[in-house]
């Protein structure tokens, strides 16, 4: 479901992306990794895209999904095209997660309503996500850390809004939020230079982290 970001004002600690900037993937992806390289030891990486395909701007969730679907099928992900999280399964979501995922640490993304100076905006926080804010539902809180994107304007008549956004920013901003979330979910390094990788060693010996890999790739 939708999220409302009407004042511009990011809360603490979240980050801004613009979804046609250069190299908007390996930035985001950075961000991303930085945030996954401080979660708990021994938990298990979630990601919860929530939304509908019934509606072209409340589908960026369920499009982020298929697509990470194809770009990192070993992540646990809950919310595709086919499959979407939404307001009807969203707690019954949630509870299977409790129930079969030991210690999650979930990535919640999830469409956002803005400023119009904001649309196109993919934001990175931490902390959950509120689904349904911008359409006035009340859900369960979602995520240890939160992926938005800003595709319309909010804040008068939002569902007719949702209709009514153009599919393309939605589909191209899914694209990019995907795109950074496969980066920085990739193999650890030790894997990666098993499997016959790239990436130099380090001048000082020091082990990579997520951020490390990804700057070498770009």
């Amino acid at each position: 479901m939708i999220q409302l970001l009407l004042k511009g004002i990011l809360p603490k600690g979240s980050s801004k992306f613009d979804y046609a900037s250069e190299a908007v993937e390996s930035s985001l992806a950075v961000a991303i990794s930085e945030r996954l390289e401080h979660r708990p030891a021994h938990s298990s990486l979630v990601v919860v895209c929530i939304g509908t395909d019934r509606s072209t701007g409340d589908a960026l969730g369920p499009l982020t999904g298929s697509y990470l679907a194809t770009k990192a099928p070993d992540v646990r992900l809950y919310g595709t095209l086919e499959h979407p999280v939404h307001a009807v399964n969203l707690s019954e979501t949630l509870a299977r997660i409790e129930s079969d995922v030991p210690h999650p640490f979930v990535i919640a993304v999830d469409a956002c309503l803005g400023q119009l100076s904001t649309v196109g905006q993919i934001t990175l926080g931490d902390g959950p996500l509120r689904p349904g804010a911008g359409v006035h539902k009340k859900l369960p809180p979602v995520g240890d850390v939160h992926i938005t994107g800003i595709v319309n304007v909010g804040g008068f008549m939002e569902y007719f809004v949702l209709q009514n956004t153009r599919l393309h920013i939605v589909v191209r901003m899914s694209e990019v939020i995907a795109q950074s979330l496969a980066l920085a979910v990739a193999p650890p390094v030790s894997q990666a230079t098993d499997s016959g990788s790239s990436l130099a060693p380090r001048m000082d010996n020091r082990p990579y982290r997520f951020g490390d890999r990804i700057r070498q790739r770009f």
